[in-house]
This record gives structure tokens, C-alpha cells and sequence, in this order.
């Protein structure tokens, strides 16, 4: 038969492939890995922080960078990437070469709520980002001031129907003002919102009485409570946490919500699955150990594994959450 005929090339070719193959199947046998999971990471990691430097989610990301650091035999390099909600270092990882060297890590419930809250996005998060699992489970926590005598949601709930809408309430977060909206809305209170733009311009006024209560993030919360300022009256979350089990969920007292934030490594889509699982591999590992439950535990959180696969399908369902929580809450898209 001529060398030169369709046929041989087809055969060639054919050969050439299950030689390919065979080579292929042979490493993943011997390493019990596909290649590019065993090359991976080949450069510098670089780990993005949506917040400022010296802020609690940046104690937070690098905490996790010196953890990860040794398993993924490279150097971790943080950077901070802050404004809009975070969405300036959400459209930085889109941008980024998907290939597991740039990571953010991030609230990722805070990612599904700027989906919603801000005008004109530029990508569509359920499409481009990828979360290669979860690390924590955090509350949003409903806290009054030392200074005033209540003890209990329903002592507030008391004061606040008999204030109607002179009482009022200090939120500076989207997951604040859905827990006010929802506690509002259930018990027809008329407290009046009033917006800040952190957690610490919220101090003075909750200290003097010029609000009532305030809705804040966990970290912001715990740092008050250490320092003697704030009583913590319930936490959104569903079920207690193991980091605070004496605080009360806003479900147990006749509120009935699940509002759980949750931070993540999120990648962007079309980082190679091998890549997306050694990274959940790596974290996972860190989460187990005992010195990350008491740091997640110091900043009212609870460790949390999953899988990659069950990370991103928790996120897009939070994703869909947003769109009826922000009609819920009132909140003008920014």
C-alpha cells in the first residue's frame, strides 16, 4: 500500500494518539494526578484581598496565604485590591489568566450581592468566576450598646414597637440591611435606616443613643464585644455557631432567616478542574487544623468544608438569593 495514502495517515495518526493516550494514562496510574495538577503551581501565587491592608479580611487572606504557603511550594504574594463593593477585585481575577496563579479570596456571598447592587456590571459572576471551595461560615449579628439595659431580642422588640419611628437603627453592609429589612418586615417595626459607610462610623452614634441597635458584619461586632462596647442579641445565621454558642439566631427568637456569609478562593472560570481541585485539596487541609478553627473562631466564624463542585453550587443559588433580597431590603442598585 502507498506509505502516502489516506489510509495510512489515518492509521499513523491513530497510533500516534494512542500512544498519547497511553503515556497519559500511564502518569495519572504513577502519580495518581494528571499532569498539570503535578506542575501546578509553576510561578508565584498571588492571593487578592478586596479589602485594605490591615483590615480584618486582610488578617484573614493572609493568614490563609501563610498556611497554604508550604503546600504549594511557591511563594504567596497578597494584594489589595479594594472599592465598589469589591467588584474592583472581582473584574481583576476576570481579567487574569486562568490558571489557578491569582486568586481572591473573598466573601463570597459579598460577590453575589454586588451582582445585584451595582449598576452596569461588567461581567456576569455566574459565568466567569469559579470557587475551588469555602472556609468559613460567618453571621451578620444584631448588637445594642452596653449602655442600654436590653438583654434579649423581644426587651428590643418591646422598645422599638413602642418607640415606632423614632427608633432607629445603624447599618453599613447589603447582608445588614437585608437582616433590618427582614426583622422589620416580620414583626411591623418602623424603625428608621440609617446608612454608614464602615462598621466604625457606626461606633459614636450607637455609644451616645443616637441609634437604637445596629446590623453589622461578625468581625466588626466581635472587635466591640471584646472591647466592652456592644451586647450581640442574635446572629443571622440559621443555626447557632460554634464560635459564639451563646449567641442566640434570630430564627430561635421568632425571626426566621439564614443569612450565611461564607469566604472562598475563587478562580475564574475555565481554570483547568485538576487546578481547581489540588487547590481545594490544599485548602481543606488548612481548614481541618486546629490553629484555623481558633483564628476563624476569634473573628465569630466557623470553619466550613465543602467540595469545589459544592461551593459553586451553593454560590449560584446565593447569586439567584440576592435579586429577592435587595427588593426585599429597598436597596438602589449603585
Amino acid at each position: 500500500m502507498n506509505s502516502k495514502s489516506p489510509v495510512s495517515k489515518s492509521r499513523l495518526v491513530s497510533r500516534r494518539d494512542v500512544t498519547r493516550g497511553a503515556v497519559a494514562a500511564t502518569a495519572v496510574a504513577a502519580f495518581g494526578k494528571p499532569a498539570i495538577a503535578q506542575q501546578y503551581p509553576s510561578q508565584d501565587v498571588h492571593f487578592i484581598c478586596a479589602f485594605p491592608a490591615g483590615s480584618g479580611a486582610d488578617v484573614m487572606v493572609r493568614f490563609f496565604a501563610e498556611k497554604m504557603r508550604p503546600l504549594m511550594g511557591r511563594t504567596v504574594i497578597v494584594e489589595n485590591k479594594p472599592g465598589a463593593l469589591g467588584n474592583i477585585s472581582t473584574e481583576y481575577l476576570v481579567r487574569s489568566k486562568p490558571d489557578g496563579h491569582t486568586i481572591l479570596f473573598h466573601g463570597a456571598h459579598g460577590v453575589a450581592a454586588a451582582a445585584s447592587i451595582i449598576k452596569n456590571q461588567t461581567v456576569d459572576v455566574s459565568k466567569t468566576l469559579q470557587l475551588a471551595g469555602m472556609f468559613n461560615k460567618q453571621p451578620s449579628m444584631l448588637a445594642v450598646s452596653v449602655n442600654k439595659p436590653w438583654n434579649t431580642l423581644a426587651e428590643l422588640n418591646a422598645v422599638l414597637k413602642e418607640k415606632k419611628d423614632k427608633a432607629s437603627f445603624a447599618t453599613h453592609n447589603p447582608v445588614g440591611r437585608v437582616m433590618a429589612a427582614i426583622y422589620k418586615k416580620h414583626l411591623d417595626l418602623q424603625a428608621v435606616e440609617v446608612p454608614y459607610k464602615t462598621g466604625a462610623d457606626t461606633f459614636n452614634d450607637l455609644d451616645s443613643g443616637a441609634v437604637d441597635y445596629v446590623l453589622s458584619d461578625n468581625i466588626t461586632a466581635i472587635s466591640q464585644v471584646r472591647k466592652g462596647r456592644w451586647r450581640v442579641l442574635a446572629v443571622s445565621t440559621e443555626e447557632r455557631l460554634q464560635a459564639s454558642p451563646d449567641q442566640p439566631t434570630m430564627k430561635e427568637q421568632g425571626v426566621p432567616m439564614d443569612l450565611t456569609g461564607y469566604f472562598a478562593p475563587i478562580v475564574p472560570t475555565g481554570t483547568p478542574q485538576p487546578v481547581v481541585q489540588q487547590l481545594n485539596k490544599w485548602l481543606n487541609e488548612v481548614v481541618q487544623l486546629e490553629d484555623t478553627k481558633k483564628f476563624l473562631n476569634s473573628f465569630g466564624s466557623d470553619p466550613w468544608m465543602t467540595t469545589a463542585e459544592q461551593a459553586q453550587a451553593y454560590f449560584l443559588k446565593d447569586v439567584e438569593n440576592w435579586k429577592n433580597y435587595v427588593k426585599l431590603a429597598q436597596i438602589e442598585p449603585q
